[in-house]
């Protein structure tokens, strides 16, 4: 096991997003099911961030990320943008989504780490 020098968001939908991704169209691939909150919320999207120790570290680093992780769960049901919300806000983030603040990562593997940028991919 190793400590990561990282702490995290855990970031689960709330159902205004579990709405919209159901009002997208089902495509002939299946992609775009229709799926319960519930269903949706079993698996959330870890984000790693830099080490932090206080709460208001974490308030400090989600206001300067909101945007980008807003935008990458929008991304993952409707990649263009199309269908995406008019305004992307930190009000509309915050219903659309919780987010749960973890101090520590660890990593359970034994393979090394291995990471892509997904902006070069």
């Amino acid at each position: 096991m190793k400590l990561l020098n990282r702490s995290a968001f855990v970031v689960l939908p709330r159902q205004p997003f579990a709405d919209w991704t159901n009002s997208l169209d089902v495509d002939a691939d299946g992609l775009h099911q229709n799926l319960t909150l519930e269903e949706q919320r079993r698996e959330g999207t870890v984000y790693l961030i830099d080490e932090v120790s206080s709460e208001s570290d974490f308030d400090q680093v989600l206001q300067q990320q909101w945007k980008t992780i807003f935008q990458n769960e929008l991304s993952a049901w409707d990649e263009l943008g199309d269908h995406w919300p008019m305004e992307l806000s930190f009000e509309c983030f915050r219903e659309w989504f919780d987010v749960y603040p973890q101090i520590m990562a660890l990593d359970l593997s034994k393979q090394p780490l291995l990471m892509a940028a997904l902006d070069d991919v």
